[in-house]
């Protein structure tokens, strides 16, 4: 015998039925409790507009704005609530307060003409979603929590009633203080969500978190999220990502001859690459070289640019023989290059997945992942990073980034957060100080999959772009910023050194 779940109904907000696990509980109520700012008027009329879209009806009843404030501010997310109305798919139930008119506890205070008014008008649109907006807003002049705790459970009961799945928002004065104003709203619920706006870093992230699910189950922890013109609230689950993204075997050319051969003969197809340098290694230089070898095959290519300007990239590509002008007008290359500061983490990722879905690119490259990582925290930067590269690779879509390192000359570490482990390959750029004079030098530290070249060889940059070398020989210490040249003598007796450790670790293996 099976037992019948709680059903849930698919709000159709953009990846919050991810980490609802389907939807909001059919015929319960779920608080929405949030500090000022965090989005919860926006998340409960796009409750109502995502059922809307599908075929539902909504009621919307408002304590605090006014009917006329919602329906202008709600246009900026294209939602016509006026032409709903017209089309007897949304209702408004106004009962924001006249500004004209004192407030006066007297007496108990009873809730029902205004749930009649609710009845009503569920039945007028024949809607199956409710949004309350805010409880706050009408008890708060009400000192007797008896009397809220009372007329709440009459709320949430009349909603029942009707058979609708109903919203309520509700004000909380601290991120990570009480759940709500009163202390009572959490219980008198069927389900609790918290939305955050924390204040991170002189930057404010939005966050979004399941408390309670009364008898099915949700994704657990905070989530970012932001919220979008023409798009509403868009929750990013990137905890909730699963390692079930696509592998081939199919190489495509770097755009340079000799590092396809350093590779084991290319990228592969749906791989990432992190390419990791001092200022001036060549990292721009290697990200134009991809994208001109992707243009050069007819493959569409997305360059995103954190640190130049459009018209810097195209003169530098000149002076390297990459016409970036003419791979425009080809249709092969679309430029986006901005600020990073000019938005959040949460929200470049959300404008990068769109300019990938709107462009269809086989190539993207981001120069670089340093310009985007002060602009949140490591957290926020990290998950930035595991939200983009999850994306690329189930889009099957070669990606390179870059990021610059610190120290001149090299260091212990690939990038200060330690996001090489989120890429498939490594190549590292640095110089190498040899005699008085500064030489570039270039390895391929990881290549998942692959057998690669492990020297580090030497290249010059020159009008063609990047020219390899020869690997540097006799020399050590390149990797960690202290190269050593090696006179024949040494050399001889670094290797009888390794050979007697190699013969050492064979005799305690035996």
């Amino acid at each position: 015998m099976t037992r019948a779940g709680v059903e849930k109904i698919a709000t159709g907000i953009s990846s919050f039925d991810i980490i609802a696990k389907g939807g909001l509980p059919r015929n319960r109520t779920t608080l929405i409790s949030g500090t000022a700012g965090s989005g919860k008027t926006i998340f409960a009329v796009q409750f109502l507009a995502a059922g809307i879209a599908t075929g539902s009806s909504g009621v919307f009843v408002t304590f605090e704005e006014s009917a006329n404030d919602i329906r202008k501010n709600m246009l900026s997310f294209g939602w016509d609530l006026a032409q709903w109305e017209a089309e007897g798919k949304f209702a408004f139930v106004d009962a924001s307060p006249d500004p004209d008119m004192d407030s006066v506890e007297a007496g108990s205070f009873d809730l029902g003409a205004l749930m009649a008014r609710v009845k009503h008008a569920v039945a007028k649109v024949k809607a199956d979603r409710v949004a309350v907006d805010s409880l706050g807003a009408v008890f708060s002049q009400f000192s007797d929590q008896s009397i809220v705790r009372s007329e709440l459970f009459r709320i949430a009961s009349a909603l029942k009633a009707v058979g609708v799945t109903a919203v309520l928002t509700a004000e909380r004065t601290d991120d990570y203080g009480p759940i709500a104003r009163f202390g009572v709203e959490e219980f008198i619920a069927d389900n609790v969500m918290i939305l955050r706006n924390v204040l991170e870093d002189e930057s404010r992230r939005r966050t979004i978190e399941i408390l309670k699910f009364r008898g099915c189950d949700h994704q657990k922890g905070e989530y970012p999220f932001t919220i979008v013109p023409d798009g509403g609230v868009i929750v990013i689950p990137l905890s909730a990502m699963h390692l079930s993204m696509k592998s081939s075997n199919v190489r495509i050319s770097s755009g340079n001859a000799s590092l396809d051969e350093m590779c084991g003969g290319g990228l592969f197809r749906d791989s990432v690459t992190l390419v990791s340098g001092a200022t001036g290694t060549g990292k721009t230089l290697t990200v134009s070289q991809f994208l001109h070898g992707g243009a050069a095959k007819g493959e569409r290519c997305l360059l995103l640019a954190f640190e130049e300007s459009r018209d810097q990239l195209v003169r530098n590509a000149i002076g390297w023989g990459f016409d970036f002008e003419q791979m425009e007008r080809d249709g092969t290359l679309r430029v986006v290059c901005d600020y990073p500061d000019v938005s959040g983490l949460e929200d470049w990722l959300v404008t990068i997945q769109a300019a990938i879905r709107d462009f269809k690119p086989a190539r993207v490259a981001l120069d670089s992942l340093s310009a985007l990582e002060h602009v949140g925290s490591q957290k926020a930067f990290r998950e930035f990073v595991i939200g983009l590269t999850s994306f690329i690779k189930h889009e099957e879509i070669t990606g390179l980034f870059t990021s610059t390192t610190e120290s001149l000359m090299g260091g212990d570490s690939i990038t200060e957060t330690h996001i090489s482990t989120l890429t498939d390959s490594i190549i590292l750029l640095r110089y190498v100080e040899m005699f008085g004079e500064m030489k570039r030098g270039l390895t391929v530290l990881k290549m998942r999959g692959s057998a690669h070249d492990k020297a580090i060889r030497e290249f010059t940059i020159d009008k063609g772009g990047m020219r390899m070398g020869r690997a540097f020989r006799n020399v050590t210490g390149i990797l960690s910023g202290a190269p050593v040249h090696l006179s024949p003598s040494d050399l001889e007796r670094v290797w009888i050194d390794v050979e007697r450790k190699s013969e050492t670790m064979d005799r305690r293996e035996r």
